[in-house]
């Protein structure tokens, strides 16, 4: 089964197919969706393999006599990439129904705090480099009814969802990341030391990191016995992301590369490189 907010409706359980949202339902229920973070208002960062959890909370004021059981009636956030609600590119959804907690009541409303975790599969929800952007925030609703009694030679399912625009944004990057080898080693002080490494992020395209060209590395150093890296100098990834440089070698301490990210691309830092100078 996909998402909890963008499958398909199979055994009472509610969904809405990827993409392709149904007519609003005949009696659309009075719901206010507010307050959405996302991720703790930090990017969304994700490889090629690995699952990333995506917390998100807000505020659901819904009416005090609708029932939402998590099964045949559904309510949450959602997230899609598109220029309206109407013409979404792609979405991530959650896939097991939010956790809420009543803070108010009133004769006709309640007002919940709600917390959902969206699983962004890379494998299975991302699929090009368009998709790494800024995404938009949605409330949906959606109640699935079924007669499966059959005995009067009849079956049937109708099935209503709802979605609204919410304010907020969420950022989707892609992952990168960083190597460092400097050589020769050891080296003796005063002598010429190359610093190389490469710069790939990946592309969902392909399932597989490809390197980033033309971006700023900052080649750091942390002398022996110090708390800090200090900038050296700033590299620019050529061909397939390489980054090669180099420096006079004057004293022992580590090297490193870092990358300040881009707004399609998370941060990178290399593990350091010791290097023995004699």
């Amino acid at each position: 089964m996909r998402k909890y907010a963008i499958g398909a409706a199979l055994s009472g359980a509610l969904a809405v197919s990827a993409l392709a949202v149904p007519t609003a339902s005949a009696a659309t229920p009075d719901l206010s969706f507010s307050g959405a973070v996302i991720n703790n208002g930090k990017a969304i960062t994700v490889g090629t393999t690995a699952i990333v959890n995506v917390p998100v909370t807000y505020t659901l004021v819904r009416p005090a006599g609708l029932v939402i059981d998590g099964e045949n009636s559904t309510a949450g956030i959602l997230l899609y990439r598109g220029s309206s609600l109407a013409r979404q590119e792609n979405e991530l959804g959650p896939d097991e129904a939010p956790t809420c907690t009543t803070t108010a009541t009133t004769a006709t409303t309640v007002t919940q705090s709600c917390k959902e975790v969206i699983a962004v599969d890379p494998q299975e929800y991302l699929y090009e480099a368009a998709d790494a952007g800024t995404w938009k925030v949605a409330g949906f609703y959606g109640n699935l009814t079924e007669d499966n009694d059959d005995s009067d030679n009849h079956i049937g399912m109708q099935f209503g969802y709802d979605m609204w625009g919410v304010p907020g944004t969420a950022q989707v990057k892609r992952a990168a990341r960083l190597t460092v080898n400097a050589t020769p080693e050891p080296v003796k002080k005063g002598a010429t030391l190359t610093v190389k490494g490469a710069l790939p992020r990946a592309d969902w395209a392909t399932g597989k990191y490809a390197g980033y060209k033309g971006q700023p590395a900052a080649l750091q150093f942390k002398a022996k016995g110090a708390t800090a890296y200090k900038t050296v100098k700033t590299v620019t990834s050529g061909t397939a992301g390489a980054l090669s440089t180099t420096v006079k070698a004057s004293a022992d301490g580590t090297y490193r590369y870092t990358f300040a990210g881009t707004a399609t691309t998370g941060t990178a830092t290399a593990a350091g490189d010791y290097v023995d100078v004699k």
